[in-house]
């Protein structure tokens, strides 16, 4: 017998629709519950693809036999409906990104019908909505009333031609994915979600949840956590300058050092720097690379020596030279770094081509391939009282010596960075925040949530790089909830991930 799916599968669907088997039952206390959940999925103008059908059809199944097995089953569908994605199409067809959103999420909702999906629709639920986004608004203001959402100024990817804030995902080679113009870095002012004051908890706590080994390992990468000394370096010039490092064994090692394109260093420095041109010139350049590019291993590297800058070994009083190099990055440690090229391959490319030395300070290995020994059971050598000691000795010694002479403090890192919060777009949570002379940032009282996404004839991008709503002054200006006086609404949104 011929299987007829057009004509079976519409009926049952209907059937379901109208009687509605799959709605979980508020306040039943006779049964275990059970909540099954799919991440919700963004309505694009693609429609469904199999990256969606794939893991919907998998917790389908669990959430259909868990009702088989009398649990009261709580299966809802979403639309992950703010972002970028949604504005640079409607930007794009001059098309309102609510109307587009509207239209892609009906087509999504009639594809997931027609897969037959025992969700409950009675809970369906859209990002987009106020009612819904009245509660994204109230977690941010609890965070920032708690110290862990705040305001600081960083470097971004800029696209001078669309004149947004890219991702490091958007950059391709220097160039804007979308438009294909130039991207530079540029500082702004961006919120701030505070996860590093969470870094110690997130990595230890690992060790309790139930999470695959492979999993686990990746989060311990992404977080980062190392044990170091920071060290405080003398300069001919009248500041010290400060590096971390997990290595500090290694500083008899040092041949030069390293500081980021971005540090606010060079710019108090730059009439006493001889080549401040050529510092110049090489500055704007790394501003056009994104920060995977300028942190890719493999890449060769580039730099310019900083001439009449002069930096002193404390561990032996020998003075180095300092350079700017776009591998080191702003965001990690402080902005500058010792290069070893003994001890690693990045050090020793470096080195190798701006014809730097290259002492080795631990015994054995390949001077040609940077790979002297560094286990702990390697021999230190030229490392004065380090010598004859083992790394895994030479490692505390190092460290306390360092503290002993007041060059060093023993400093725990992490990789991890504060995430960017906001975006200078149209379409995404209004921040429930504004900005008042007299008081700062104020946060609106929470019995005035929902703070409604205002309507807009244009979403256009302003030529300044701030959100459209900064257009819209009606909207913008208002009063301080605190004092009353005059103040201004914050005119970011938030991501998408929101």
């Amino acid at each position: 017998m011929k299987y007829n799916f057009t004509a079976i599968e519409k009926k049952w669907q209907q059937k379901w629709l109208e009687e509605k088997p799959f709605t979980a039952v508020t306040g039943d206390k006779t049964r275990e519950k059970f909540f099954g959940l799919i991440e919700f999925p963004y309505p694009s103008g693609q429609g469904l693809h199999v990256g969606h059908a794939r893991p919907f059809t998998a917790m389908d199944i669990i959430c259909r036999k868990k009702r088989m097995q009398g649990f009261n089953v709580l299966f809802p569908i979403g639309y992950d409906a703010f972002g970028l994605p949604t504005e640079n199409y409607a930007v794009q067809h001059k098309i309102h990104p609510a109307k587009v959103t509207r239209d892609n999420v009906e087509n999504f909702r009639k594809q997931l019908h027609m897969l037959g999906y025992s969700f409950d629709w009675d809970r369906e639920v859209n990002t987009t909505d106020p009612d819904y986004y009245k509660w994204t608004q109230w977690i941010f203001l609890q965070m920032f009333k708690k110290g862990l959402a705040y305001k600081a100024s960083m470097p971004v990817n800029w696209c001078t031609s669309c004149k947004i804030v890219l991702a490091n995902e958007e950059v391709v080679e220097g160039v804007c994915e979308r438009c294909g113009g130039e991207v530079i870095r540029k500082e702004k002012s961006q919120w701030m979600l505070a996860i590093t004051k969470y870094a110690d908890r997130l990595i230890d706590d690992l060790d309790d949840v139930d999470f695959i080994n492979r999993v686990k390992i990746q989060q311990r990468n992404w977080i980062g956590r190392s044990e170091g000394c920071e060290l405080t370096f003398e300069t001919n010039m009248e500041d010290t300058v400060s590096v971390y490092t997990t290595r500090a064994d290694t500083l008899f090692g040092l041949s030069y050092v390293v500081i980021s394109p971005e540090h606010p260093l060079l710019e108090k420095w730059k009439n006493r720097i001889s080549n401040w041109d050529e510092v110049s010139a090489y500055q704007a350049e790394a501003a056009r690379k994104s920060d995977f590019e300028r942190g890719e291993l493999n890449k060769e590297k580039t730099g310019v020596r900083l001439e009449g800058v002069l930096v002193t070994n404390p561990a032996n009083g020998e003075t180095v030279p300092m350079f700017v190099s776009d591998y080191v990055l702003m965001g990690y440690g402080t902005g500058i770094v010792m290069g070893v090229p003994g001890h690693d391959q990045r050090d020793w490319d470096f080195a190798t081509k701006f014809g730097l030395p290259i002492i080795p300070v631990v015994a054995g290995g390949d001077i040609t391939k940077s790979a002297y020994t560094t286990k702990d059971d390697g021999i230190m050598i030229n490392s004065g009282f380090l010598n004859g000691m083992t790394v895994k000795e030479a490692i505390p010694a190092m460290k306390d010596y360092a503290v002993e002479h007041g060059f060093g403090v023993k400093k725990t890192n992490f990789k991890l960075r504060d995430w960017v919060f906001s975006r200078q777009r149209y379409w995404g949570e209004p921040i429930p925040l504004v900005n008042c002379p007299q008081c700062g940032w104020v946060p609106l009282p929470e019995d005035q949530l929902p703070l409604l996404l205002p309507e807009v004839e244009s979403y256009e991008v302003t030529d300044t790089g701030e959100s459209p709503l900064a257009k819209m002054t009606g909207w913008v200006n208002t009063t301080c909830p605190q004092c009353g006086g005059p103040a201004q609404r914050e005119t970011d949104t938030m991501p998408q991930w929101a």
